[in-house]
């Protein structure tokens, strides 16, 4: 008699494990990167303009507050870079250097409560309407628990991670023309993998299938 409780219990359990793999990924987080200390070389700037040549601009567009399901692939924002009197390299008569430079990206982790900043730096270049050598390299890869550049706060379960590189794309290049996107991921340690959990319950509803059988046979 324990013994066919037991096994109505692993066959119970295992349904109940597929039910949760299936909403694992509805556990969701709000954040947004809009504060105070997103912006160029540690001020509150979003506007970085060429030091030599024709007038060019490299702008960072938040995208106010985000809520989103974890695991998700989400964007932090975008950068938009213009230059009006840019011409082709080919011609080479209309040229912008933009000076090196940094860039703070402030995550606001509304969930949990917390703040942390992504630092990006770059050594800039000179652009072209179709030529871009401008890369921003950021640290660190993550924000979380426990992790560097947490400005305030705790991150509970919650990590955003950030595409190591962003390649600013040239003034005519991507869409809509010079916008480069800042793509990461946020995911939380209190949300199973989906996989794991199918395992699981296929293992445990296995194990009641096959005891069920047993017992039948006796």
């Amino acid at each position: 008699m324990k013994m066919k409780r037991l096994v109505q219990s692993a066959s119970i359990v295992g349904v109940a494990i597929f039910m949760l793999a299936a909403t694992a990924g509805a556990a969701t987080v709000t954040f947004n990167t809009n504060l105070a200390a997103t912006g160029f070389n540690g001020t509150n700037n979003n506007t970085l303009n060429s030091s030599f040549g024709v007038a060019a601009t490299l702008v960072f567009q938040d995208n106010g507050t985000i809520v989103t399901g974890v695991p998700s692939n989400v964007n932090y924002g975008d950068f938009l870079l213009t230059c009006p009197l840019c011409t082709t390299q080919a011609i080479g008569t209309g040229s912008a250097t933009f000076a090196a430079f940094s860039f703070n990206l402030e995550i606001n982790d509304l969930t949990d409560g917390a703040t942390g900043i992504f630092v990006g730096t770059s050594t800039g270049g000179e652009i072209f309407s179709d030529v871009s050598p401008i890369s921003i390299i950021w640290s660190p890869a993550v924000l979380g628990p426990g992790t560097n550049n947490a400005a305030s706060g705790n991150f509970g379960p919650t990590f955003f991670q950030i595409i190591p590189i962003s390649l600013i794309v040239a003034p005519n290049s991507g869409t809509p023309p010079g916008a480069t996107t800042v793509n990461g991921i946020v995911t939380s340690t209190d949300v199973p993998e989906p996989a794991t959990l199918v395992l699981m319950g296929g293992a445990l509803l296995g194990l009641g299938l096959l005891r069920r059988k047993g017992f039948s046979r006796q």
